[in-house]
């Protein structure tokens, strides 16, 4: 789930080449702001020349993101001869609908991955590399790339197959006027000083937390916050990657859960976060429902035209003072069906994206995300004082220290939808303990992966 965030041009290092980093950054050298996408490279398995007769994209993308609707569109501007049909789902429904379409006679050329490994081992998948090759994906940080590679049944090695359209990260927006209502005078520095927040909210009548939890699991975002504090954030790094031995059964996990619960009880979540699906959730938080929200930066743009000057952004904060913070980073992933009637030019646009000025510029002020690509092309600049210069500050500062995790709703094809959103809306209406609910995740994860 990830798309949206913006702002100032940062120093081409930075680009969120390392945000998506557990390994090391590449550097890159072509001439800042060309722009490569219709510049051919020869290469004997693919075409990189769009041509001029006429193509239809099919494209799957999901409900509630624009950036792919609006990057499709200038994309048809600048390419007249090329036209998207675009269906949406829910995230969750992509999930469980992803293999059955890919695996048809009307696969989608372009596809929002919910998940890689499993689509890779049936085949569904295009491979990337002979676009790699052609194109000269070479240029953009190796750690860019690695969420999106596939080897020996596990990710972070291996072939290419998939792209981001945009590549965001994740934290909590807070209500500017409710902060200063409790006292809150400045983002708090430790899961501590979070909690007496949450807890000066409660007693001033205020809803401490606005969080989706309908259909998709959104109490998620601020469970994996927590365990990314708790315990050791490359072990959750093995567990999405699917790394032999890697386990959810850990004391982080139990901490974070047993803190959910405890946040749950307490009224910090809304009573019937179990109704309220994402859309309700961030028109609440419009509304002023809502002292803080767990969220990413795709909501950045969206959040400076609902509520101007009244929104803040923050990474969550580290258990002990002075920690390195972590966050849950990703590209909105994107892949090419290896079922595609156009992949030369799902390949294209997928090219494109990452290097036309107006689509960096599109990932930045519809998305509210940096848009990747080569290191020495700048980050499109977000108006200053908005919500999304800080959010793209804040990706900075977790590029800085090295602290983007992948989402554990993407380590298998189903976890998600079978296991981790049931279990944490039985959990947080009473029906699950924490122990309970670690173990069914790691059990449903187990089975997943015996297939």
């Amino acid at each position: 789930m990830a798309e949206l965030l913006t702002n100032l041009a940062r120093r081409r290092t930075v680009l969120l080449a390392s945000l998506l980093s557990v390994g090391m950054a590449a550097t890159a050298c072509s001439a800042p702001g060309e722009d490569r996408s219709s510049a051919p490279k020869s290469d004997a398995a693919v075409k990189t020349d769009l041509g001029t007769a006429p193509i239809t994209l099919e494209m799957y993308a999901e409900t509630g993101f624009p950036l792919a609707k609006a990057l499709a569109d200038e994309f048809s501007k600048q390419h007249s001869n090329v036209t998207f049909n675009i269906r949406e789902d829910q995230f969750t429904v992509i999930v469980e609908n992803a293999p059955r379409v890919m695996a048809s006679d009307n696969s989608p050329d372009i596809i929002r991955l919910p998940t890689m490994v499993d689509l890779v081992k049936d085949d569904l998948l295009k491979n990337l590399d002979p676009y790699f090759t052609a194109y000269g994906w070479d240029k953009f940080p190796a750690s860019q790339l690695m969420q999106l590679r596939v080897g020996e049944n596990t990710r972070g090695t291996g072939s290419l197959y998939g792209m981001g359209l945009g590549y965001s990260v994740t934290g909590v927006f807070y209500n500017k006027k409710l902060a200063a209502q409790v006292g809150m005078t400045q983002p708090p520095a430790t899961v501590a000083d979070f909690e007496q927040l949450l807890a000066k909210a409660k007693t001033a009548g205020v809803q401490p937390i606005m969080q989706f939890n309908k259909n998709t699991a959104g109490i998620n975002f601020p469970h994996q916050a927590l365990q990314n504090q708790f315990g050791d954030p490359t072990q959750v790094a093995d567990w999405i990657f699917q790394k032999p031995g890697a386990t959810f059964d850990t004391p982080a996990a139990l901490k974070a859960t047993q803190t959910i619960q405890k946040w749950a009880q307490a009224g910090y979540f809304p009573k019937d976060a179990n109704a309220i699906d994402y859309a309700g959730m961030v028109g609440e938080f419009q509304k002023g429902n809502g002292l803080f929200m767990f969220n990413g930066d795709w909501e950045s743009a969206n959040l400076d035209k609902g509520m101007p000057g009244n929104v803040g952004f923050f990474l969550f904060p580290t258990e002990a003072p002075g920690g390195k913070h972590v966050a849950m980073s990703a590209p909105n992933t994107f892949g090419v069906s290896a079922k595609a009637k156009n992949p030369d030019a799902a390949a294209f646009f997928l090219n494109w994206v990452h290097t036309n000025d107006k689509a960096r510029e599109i990932a930045v002020t519809v998305g509210g995300s940096s848009p990747g690509g080569p290191s020495d092309l700048p980050v499109p600049a977000a108006a200053p004082n908005t919500v999304l210069a800080e959010t793209l500050k804040a990706s900075q500062q977790l590029g800085a220290e090295n602290g983007a995790v992948d989402f554990t709703a993407n380590a298998t094809g189903g976890i998600f939808a079978a296991a981790i959103t049931p279990e944490m809306q039985k959990l947080i209406a009473g029906q699950q303990t924490p122990e309970g609910y670690v173990k069914a995740v790691q059990a449903e994860y187990a089975k997943e992966l015996s297939r």
